[in-house]
């Protein structure tokens, strides 16, 4: 191996088994914008083969190794989604994943590299990711010569002339083609007769080959965000080995009759809801027993409870991820329509959502663009099964919702709450974190509710104003992130200061009401923005980041000795640095402001600001000039009293004391 590569890493992959290895070396030929799932990970290494199978089905062994390569840090979650379901790979990681695979995978990230590579080699596995703007391009007559191909994984500006085939690559197991313009391709697509796994997600493809039935290894298929795309072929219906479907952000709105036939299906995304005559699409997921994975939208085109119980949800043992999505009726936060004929619609919608109850089950749920006033009885409280393994809830565009769920609060698994977009929730009441019957019980027979709750996200609730939770009732405990945005909350609840002691992370933006933020003893970061009330940030001791934008009114920082960077942004129509900067002493200021401020802070001592950052012992100061908002600088460091400056007839000046 070259010095370049890491000792240590050879080390780690040496004592991986044998497969463990070949779905660790798969793993870098992802390309590092795109945000493959797990589920789209291990359909991968079926696909290819990499699997074994046994006593488990294929997919669990999948995660299973997923896990293994996380424990021994060769891949790295992605925090910002929920429950390992995005992972990335370190680039010294991968460039030794790259060098151990070298004599069969090429992976590059312009069209240039590909382009010289490609002449002198054979490849098995080939990973091409253009930045997908000006000239980098990959043009398809550079592949015509790799007759070898088994995976080929294309993203981004994709150059293809009328002649270019698929037919080129008559080994090819997987093909992944993501951002780029591909239709002229699908004539010949049909004549893969090996191909296990095919994505085209974000394409133009507006169709698959009708005869897509003579591709009878074909496991996977996602058209994910093809927004041309329209009509399944009838003859996917005889594909009886497919595993993955997914039609999510397409514009398909049927499914051929004899769906029901893909029995082996395991995840199925933007599945479409309507009604033929007495006949419901719903009837055809009723036989699906193996589904692990499943959205269902367009629910507003079910009329009665009877049709969507069709569904058989609550028999899907096995089903562990379930997204349910109305389109079309809701529009700017109302539901169209008159009055009567939106009350009418509400009843429909919350009798159907009651009967689309998951199994107990159930890991992930996602709801979207439901228009009912009261979510389904399945998440309340007096719910006859409650839902017992749920990690994650997620509940987007609620416009006539009026409460959040009562009975989320005793689930022992739940981790990830995230709400966003619910304009008529007024108050977050005392029982969302305390159930109803246990409301007048002294708090010292009572365990601690959401157990377990890492992150909870409210966004988008215009109208909410109060948050009731009181000192005495113990709940999340565990709670490490809150976000909070675009509402009115004019206080933050005691009971969450007092009991959420594991709150690292606390970010609130477009917050109307909120006048202090005090007594958050184990936030490291705080993150403001645009909060025009707020006077009073103390009492945070271990806080070590804090950014502030926009809070004209905040005048007092105070006990806060553990602060190592502040990042602060002023108004372009203030004219002079905030107080309270002289009662704070980060090692790290960053600050963004207009170009007075930034004159007054170039004059060093003779100006009226000086004593306001000299105490600090770094400082970076900008102020924008158009679009460039690092055009004029203010470089300080206390240690020499140095300032420098770009601001003075636009050459760089020094003054030193």
């Amino acid at each position: 191996m070259s010095d370049e590569l890491n000792y240590a890493i050879y080390l780690s992959y040496k004592d991986l088994p044998s497969c463990l290895k070949q779905c660790f070396l798969h793993f870098s030929l992802k390309p590092k914008k795109s945000e493959l799932s797990l589920g789209e990970i291990v359909s991968m290494w079926i696909c290819e083969g990499l699997l074994q199978g046994g006593s488990t089905s294929l997919e669990e062994e999948g995660k299973r190794n997923y896990k293994e390569l996380i424990l021994r840090n060769l891949i790295e979650i992605d925090p910002s989604f929920p429950s390992q379901l995005i992972c990335n790979m370190h680039d010294v990681i991968r460039s030794f994943a790259q060098f151990m695979a070298r004599d069969e995978t090429l992976v590059v990230h312009n069209g240039d590299t590909a382009k010289e590579n490609l002449k002198s080699s054979n490849f098995l596995r080939l990973s091409v990711e253009t930045k997908g703007v000006g000239s980098d391009e990959f043009e398809w007559i550079y592949l015509r010569e790799q007759k070898l191909l088994r995976s080929l994984i294309l993203t981004g500006n994709l150059k293809s002339q009328p002649g270019d085939s698929l037919t080129y690559f008559p080994s090819l197991r997987l093909l992944h083609i993501e951002s780029a313009n591909i239709a002229a391709l699908v004539e010949s697509m049909y004549q893969l007769k090996h191909l296990r796994y095919l994505a085209l997600k974000r394409t133009d493809v507006c169709r698959l080959p009708e005869n897509i039935h003579e591709m009878k290894f074909l496991q996977h298929i996602n058209l994910e965000g093809c927004e041309s795309f329209m009509k399944i072929p009838d003859s996917i219906i005889k594909l009886q080995g497919l595993r993955y479907l997914d039609m999510d952000d397409t514009r398909v709105s049927s499914i051929p009759r004899g769906f029901r036939a893909l029995t082996n299906l395991t995840s199925l995304f933007g599945f479409p809801a309507y009604i033929d005559g007495d006949w419901c699409s719903l009837e055809e997921l009723g036989s699906l027993s193996q589904l692990n994975e499943l959205s269902i939208r367009s629910l507003e085109n079910v009329s009665s409870a009877l049709l969507s119980a069709k569904a058989r949800l609550n028999a899907k043992k096995q089903l562990i991820s379930l997204g349910l999505k109305c389109d079309g009726r809701v529009g700017d936060g109302l539901v169209q329509g008159e009055v009567s004929e939106s009350k009418e619609e509400e009843q429909i919608i919350e009798a159907v959502f009651n009967v689309l109850c998951p199994h107990p089950c159930i890991e992930q749920i996602n709801i979207e663009r439901y228009f009912g006033r009261r979510l389904p009885g399945w998440m309340a409280c007096t719910a006859m099964v409650p839902l017992e393994s749920l990690k994650i809830l997620a509940l987007e565009h609620l416009p006539c919702c009026t409460q959040l769920p009562d009975g989320l609060c005793r689930l022992p698994y739940l981790e990830w709450i995230k709400v966003d977009g619910a304009p008529v929730i007024k108050c977050i009441g005392p029982e969302f974190v305390q159930q109803y019957n246990q409301l007048h019980r002294p708090s010292s027979q009572l365990a601690a509710t959401f157990p377990r709750l890492q992150k909870l996200e409210l966004h988008g609730m215009e109208e909410w104003e109060e948050w009731v939770w009181e000192t005495e009732v113990k709940a999340m405990p565990l709670l490490e992130e809150l976000c909070i945005s675009g509402c009115k909350l004019g206080r933050m609840p005691p009971g969450l200061m007092s009991h959420a002691m594991a709150l690292k992370k606390l970010e609130i933006w477009n917050v109307q009401g909120l006048h202090s933020l005090e007594n958050f003893v184990s936030v490291v970061e705080l993150d403001l923005y645009d909060i025009p009330e707020l006077g009073k940030i103390s009492n945070l001791p271990k806080l070590q980041k804090l950014q502030i934008k926009y809070c004209p009114k905040l005048e007092t920082l105070k006990d806060m000795d553990a602060l190592r960077r502040l990042e602060l942004r002023v108004s372009p129509w203030e004219y002079q640095l905030p107080v309270y900067l002289q009662t704070v002493k980060p090692s790290h200021l960053l600050l963004t402001c207009n170009l007075a401020v930034l004159t007054f802070m170039a004059e060093g001592e003779s100006s009226s600001e000086w004593g306001k950052f000299n105490h600090i012992k770094q400082v970076e100061a900008y102020a924008e000039d158009g679009q460039d908002e690092k055009k004029w600088h203010v470089l300080y460091t206390s240690e020499s009293c140095n300032i420098q400056t770009n601001i003075h007839q636009g050459r760089l000046v020094e003054e030193e004391d």
